[in-house]
């Protein structure tokens, strides 16, 4: 008897749908350098900070089947996606918030004009917490503030300098006022009056910025009295000491974005 076995044509879709793969999720800051490596939908191996050199290094042992690369720097995604591309298995994809295909609605006005990282942030913020209505707050470079309405909506938010950059701009913009910077421990208190012009500036900087997102959210909640916050970015710890009313904090919330984006866009 003769077994006749029938060699089926599969996708790298398919295979990606229904097997394991390892995903690689590419994060190009205006500042520095993220990714994250998951396996399915948990997150393996993380690394931030990177410069384009460090990056580079580190590629041929990442082993991804799969990648998107995301970017709000100067430099395009696109050129990022091209180097992958022999450390990939599969497809690269470069995340276009104007074109992209996405597992929630985009109704901002200008979404060719929309940073890739508050996309990415909302749609990680969704699928982490389904249903809900959402302010997602990713406080970095700049403070952006987003909302996503009934947890399948992306309606847009603000976006405000973060710490670094209002300190900088007082030091820029006037004669004699010195540059300074946040404390290093992101719980240490703030005294409200300065008693010297370090002092004013180091309240008139953070305590300023903790009560203008606070005030963000308040008036959110008014309007969304069931709305969950979702917080990330590099001065996550700072806010997150500092603002009222149960808080998600989320570090990698870009990168599980950028996964999650990844997934819809081959599965689709």
């Amino acid at each position: 008897m003769t077994t006749r076995i029938h060699h089926l044509a599969i996708s790298p879709e398919l295979v990606f749908l229904f097997f394991a793969v390892r995903t690689l999720a590419l994060d190009i800051g205006n500042t520095a350098i993220k990714y994250g490596c998951f396996r399915d939908d948990v997150l393996e191996e993380t690394a931030a900070g990177l410069t384009a050199t460090q990056l580079r290094e580190r590629l041929p042992q990442l082993h991804a089947d799969a990648a998107i690369v995301s970017s709000v720097a100067a430099e395009p995604a696109a050129g990022w996606v091209r180097e992958l591309q022999p450390y990939v298995a599969g497809k690269v994809v470069e995340f276009v918030p104007a074109t992209t295909p996405l597992p929630i609605q985009n109704a901002y006005a200008t979404p060719h004009t929309l940073g890739a990282d508050r996309l990415a942030a909302a749609v990680g913020a969704a699928w982490l917490l389904p249903g809900r209505t959402l302010a997602v707050l990713d406080a970095g470079t700049a403070i952006k503030c987003d909302l996503v309405e009934g947890g399948h909506t992306f309606r847009g938010g603000s976006i405000a300098p973060g710490l670094a950059m209002r300190f900088r701009a007082l030091h820029a913009f006037t004669g004699r006022l010195p540059l300074l910077h946040a404390p290093p421990e992101p719980t240490e208190a703030v005294p409200l009056t300065g008693t010297d012009t370090e002092s004013a500036i180091r309240s008139g900087v953070l305590n300023g910025a903790a009560a203008e997102v606070q005030g963000l959210l308040d008036a959110y909640r008014r309007q969304f009295p069931q709305l969950a916050v979702v917080l990330a970015g590099g001065d996550a710890g700072f806010f997150r000491a500092r603002l009222k009313g149960p808080i998600f904090v989320v570090p990698e919330l870009v990168l599980i974005g950028l996964h999650r984006i990844l997934v819809h866009h081959v599965s689709t």
